[in-house]
């Protein structure tokens, strides 16, 4: 069971940042943005309709602050609430912080996850091979990339000696060369958030959490603010084709972002992000606890860096983006039998944490099991209409 409290869930400087959320509203029957705030939660949506829109702004915190909002409850009811299992539907509970905006994902930026997908390629999706590969992996190429400048002359002389000894792969392509990784991670309004249930693929025998920041990136390619995601991942499924990147990553429930949004403002900036460490924990009911860790500052690419790779002339996003980092976390403790690595059991309680954003936190059961998806765009839409919000 998930027991969410303002002090389990908010920054270790509680309210003191501009927080944005999403909050459903069985009384209107739509999501509401809101701002979280000390003496409660407040709905803006008669002024921004929708967090994309807010992102919009200008000065997107200054903006927020300045709207008094509706008082709609005490942020420790609507987090009590949150959890699927003792949910009641007649009141308010909290939703992922993002709504319109296109859910983007780069992928290898830390040089020990780059190293986890090379194994996964080489492995071919079983777990059984992967220490043996490990070892012949770290032995050709070393575990230390973070001083390699991805597309620098360095990294091209490498990837030449990596050619001739036939261990280049796709995943140090993206790794060390000049262009980045970046996919989608799922639809548009898709992702769930603290409290709520996280998907696995119910065929998938080999996975991970990979906790990652997640940028809020507005249409013109502006980073107005940050949250905590779980990226979650198959490795099975990727490990046997890359073509079978999709299905690794995109499942219902296999997007997790919260808790809230925070908005660069004084109290904290993009520089606070570049020297973040995100914590994760993982619990299971069988006794397991596993331990991890992913600091930003090892990041390959900087964040700027994988925005401008994202959006620009060859690309835009009208409503924005959230985009995730990538994360330097590569499970390797055995849960099982020795050799066999970690891989997810149903009711793992996954914790992601940063002293800055608060705690996401999912319990994870196969996709089939979560809430399923049902309020979309157009759901959207009609919502904000019948409220006359747009």
């Amino acid at each position: 069971m998930i027991n969410l409290t303002p002090e389990t869930v908010l920054p270790d400087d509680g309210t003191s940042g501009t927080l944005v959320g999403r909050v459903w509203r069985p009384d209107v029957d739509g999501p509401a943005v809101v701002a979280v705030r000390d003496d409660g939660v407040y709905d803006v949506t008669s002024a921004f309709p929708t967090v994309s829109a807010l992102c919009e702004q200008d000065e997107p915190a200054t903006a927020l602050r300045s709207m008094g909002g509706q008082h709609i409850g005490d942020l420790a009811a609507i987090l009590a609430n949150t959890p699927p299992d003792r949910r009641d539907p007649a009141k308010p509970w909290l939703l992922a912080p993002v709504d319109l905006q296109v859910l983007k994902a780069a992928g290898v930026t830390f040089a020990i996850s780059m190293l986890e997908r090379v194994i996964e390629e080489r492995a071919r999706g079983n777990p059984a091979s992967a220490e043996a590969i490990r070892k012949e992996v770290v032995r050709l190429v070393g575990d230390d990339f973070s001083k390699l400048k991805p597309g620098s002359d360095q990294a091209m002389h490498l990837k030449q000696v990596l050619i001739e000894q036939n261990a280049w792969s796709q995943y140090l392509e993206v790794g060390i060369g000049p262009d980045a990784e970046v996919f989608t991670k799922a639809p548009t309004l898709s992702s769930v958030g603290t409290g709520m249930d996280a998907g696995l693929h119910p065929k998938s025998t080999w996975n991970n959490p990979e906790p990652e920041v997640v940028l809020a990136v507005s249409s013109r390619g502006g980073i107005v603010g940050a949250m905590l995601g779980n990226d979650v991942n198959l490795r099975d499924f990727e490990g046997r084709s890359a073509l079978l990147l999709s299905k690794a990553k995109d499942n219902n429930a296999s997007c997790a972002i919260g808790p809230l949004l925070r908005l660069f403002d004084k109290t904290f900036t993009l520089d606070d992000v570049r020297k973040m460490d995100v914590a994760l924990n993982v619990t299971g009911s069988d006794g397991f606890v596993l331990d991890g860790h992913s600091s930003i500052s090892k990041i390959s690419r900087d964040p700027t860096d994988l925005v401008a790779q994202t959006i620009g002339a060859v690309h835009q996003y009208p409503d924005g983006f959230a985009l995730f980092l990538g994360t330097m976390f590569a499970p390797v403790k055995d849960r099982d039998a020795p050799g066999q690595g970690f891989t997810h059991k149903r009711d793992d309680i996954v914790t992601i944490s940063a002293p800055q954003l608060g705690r996401l936190v999912n319990r994870m059961r196969n996709s089939d099991e979560c809430e399923p998806w049902t309020f979309g765009v157009g759901a959207l839409m009609r919502s904000l209409a019948r409220r006359k919000l747009i």
